[in-house]
């Protein structure tokens, strides 16, 4: 099946892609709790807690996903992104910046769905972390709409869990064993209201994501962007205090920034 995937109408793939992502997490014994009603189309934006988080929202709304080219490396998660149509970005490098984000605007204009992460970090899932504008300018360029989404990780008794922080020195299959030992893990997936990007610019279509997922988290909200920035933030607490001092937030399921130079 996994041969013949890029052969299959797309309806055909989008629905594989839900049913694998919904395979892995049961897998893993992870439940899913969605809330509100996945868009069809547009520019999907999440907070970034975990590279489970590809898989929970594909399991509810299968997408596209931006992500570094260094996933295709991983075993079996970079086979099952290589198979779900991912968009990879080469770290560094202008040119593939660009074609990346021509991509993206031609899946957006197809009137399809591409995710992003705009944090460009995982955190903890406490907070939400700064948003690049950068990542929102092929939505501006296509006339899409945001589609932005709150992910919450939950143990048995409904608190915040930390199991699936891929964060610090953790491995992947420490991160793994992890999460398959957590018990009652849950993650919570928040479709919210969409937002329209017409005559914004990306700092306030950032800055008005931000603030949507902030709310929905119950995190601190954004505070004014500053007019010399491209990322839209709130005022942060340290999410390690208490913790090691190598537990800090990993790039990983997500894109390098697309360099603002180069859109």
């Amino acid at each position: 099946m996994a041969l013949a995937f890029p052969a299959l109408p797309r309806s055909a793939r989008l629905a594989l892609k839900a049913r694998w992502s919904r395979q892995l997490l049961a897998t893993l014994g992870v439940r899913l709790l969605p809330a509100g009603q996945p868009a069809r189309e547009g520019l999907l934006v999440a907070n970034h807690v975990s590279w489970l988080d590809i898989f929970a929202i594909n399991a509810l709304a299968p997408t596209a996903f931006v992500s570094k080219d260094e996933v295709l490396s991983w075993p079996l998660i970079g086979w099952l992104a290589a198979k779900a149509e991912t968009i990879f970005l080469a770290r560094g490098s202008r040119t593939a910046a660009r074609r990346a984000k021509e991509t993206i605007t031609e899946t957006l204009r197809a009137r399809h769905l591409v995710a992003v992460f705009p944090e460009g970090t995982t955190g903890f899932g406490n907070e939400v972390q700064p948003f690049h504008g950068a990542l929102f300018q092929s939505a501006l360029d296509a006339g899409a709409q945001i589609a932005p989404v709150a992910l919450r990780y939950i143990d048995g008794g409904g608190q915040i869990s930390l199991a699936a922080a891929y964060v610090g020195e953790t491995s992947l299959g420490q991160c793994i064993r992890t999460i398959s030992l957590a018990s009652g893990l849950a993650v919570r997936v928040s479709f919210l209201p969409t937002i329209d990007p017409i005559n914004h610019d990306r700092r306030h279509v950032a800055a008005q994501a931000h603030r949507t997922i902030s709310h929905a988290l119950g995190a601190t909200p954004s505070r004014p962007v500053p007019p010399d920035a491209d990322t839209a933030s709130g005022t942060r607490a340290d999410p390690r205090a208490g913790l090691p001092s190598d537990c800090h937030p990993r790039d990983i399921l997500n894109p390098v920034p697309i360099d603002r130079a180069s859109v």
